[in-house]
């Protein structure tokens, strides 16, 4: 924690501000290690606070020893107040970025005397590559969501709801070792899989569907996310043609992942073999995207990032067809940028449909 508060000093002193007011709850955890729901960080020059109210105040000590903890009466305004004076604050940096407009502006009157400035993502871009610590904790994500859909393959059969496999996935996940869930879980079957989004429903699976599962599991507060596309009783060509389509699209972005090469190009590799297959109208979502304690982190795999990818960055892969009134296909993995290419950390088969009776 305290190279990672080295570092943002090192940023915000840059950017020409004398501390740091963090209300962003995953950037509060990341910096202080703070797991409870409620608190701020003031981080200064040469000293660090965390402003939180009684009921956290022995959690707060325990989990953040590099962190002085104020107590407060629940609003931070007083306390806030007292430390900018006795740290002589001219210019605050705050994360424009979480607070809402209303809340801004009331920061902004409470503070007069004291330049507000907007620092967005400053934190944020500190989080965008991670260390081994942390790539060891999404590994372990990964590894429950891996067990979890294992667990679950024999309860997807005709005459279950898609419920069901949610709630029964979660649970699996859960008891695997996993915190709990990153999001909720998609099933979708059917035309239904031609939904991206498709949460669970009430639907009954039936013979012949398309199962398209979005799932992961949180773990120390890191995710994985990971999606897996079946079908129930046999493949016809049409499934088979559209998932192989989607295996090369996403395999080939997998085998351009690498430090040093653009966000941008690998989502270009995808979608030109998606493209190529006739296709490309149909897959209308990025490649992937960054994750960690976000299910939704920088970088993002699309056309529009030109982030250039750097050794730690850790990204999900998941190309997708969907075809209105027929179904869809989405394969995703959590994969690891490393100097010579990447580190797919999910184990669970794709190489062919799977076919579930």
């Amino acid at each position: 924690m305290v190279d990672r508060i080295n570092r943002l000093r090192r940023l915000f002193q840059g950017a020409g501000v004398d501390a740091l007011y963090v209300t962003d709850p995953e950037n509060r955890f990341y910096l202080s290690g703070f797991s409870g729901t409620a608190g701020a960080l003031l981080i200064c020059r040469d000293s660090s606070y965390l402003l939180t109210d009684f009921r956290y105040t022995e959690q707060a000590s325990r989990e953040s020893p590099a962190f002085k903890v104020i107590e407060t009466s629940g609003l931070y305004m007083e306390s806030l107040l007292e430390l900018i004076k006795e740290n002589s604050i001219i210019q605050l940096g705050c994360e424009g970025n979480h607070l809402t407009y209303n809340q801004f502006i009331s920061l902004k009157e409470g503070l007069k005397g004291v330049d507000l400035r907007s620092l967005t993502g400053m934190v944020e871009g500190l989080r965008i590559c991670k260390d081994d610590f942390e790539i060891n904790l999404i590994c372990e994500a990964v590894r429950f969501a891996d067990e979890g859909f294992r667990k679950v393959l024999p309860l997807i059969k005709p005459g279950v709801r898609e419920r069901e496999i949610a709630l029964q996935l979660e649970y699996d996940m859960r008891q695997s070792g996993a915190d709990g869930v990153a999001f909720k879980i998609v099933v979708a079957s059917g035309i239904r899989s031609a939904m991206p989004h498709g949460l669970a429903s009430s639907k009954i699976l039936q013979h012949g569907d398309l199962v398209t599962i979005d799932f992961g599991a949180v773990y120390c507060g890191y995710h994985s996310d990971i999606t897996r596309t079946v079908v129930l009783g046999g493949a016809d060509i049409k499934q088979q043609e559209i998932y192989n389509t989607v295996l090369e699209a996403q395999m080939t972005a997998i085998n351009a992942i690498k430090a040093g090469v653009k966000a941008s190009d690998i989502d270009l590799a995808a979608r030109n073999t998606i493209n190529n297959r006739g296709y490309g109208a149909c897959f209308g979502h990025s490649t992937g995207h960054g994750l960690g304690l976000s299910v939704h982190e920088d970088p993002r795999l699309s056309l529009k990032d030109e982030t250039i990818l750097e050794n730690g960055m850790v990204v999900t892969v998941e190309p997708g067809i969907y075809l209105p009134a027929w179904g869809g296909v989405r394969i995703e993995d959590t994969v690891v940028v490393e100097k010579n290419g990447c580190r797919v950390l999910s184990k669970l088969p794709k190489d062919t449909l799977l076919v579930l009776s």
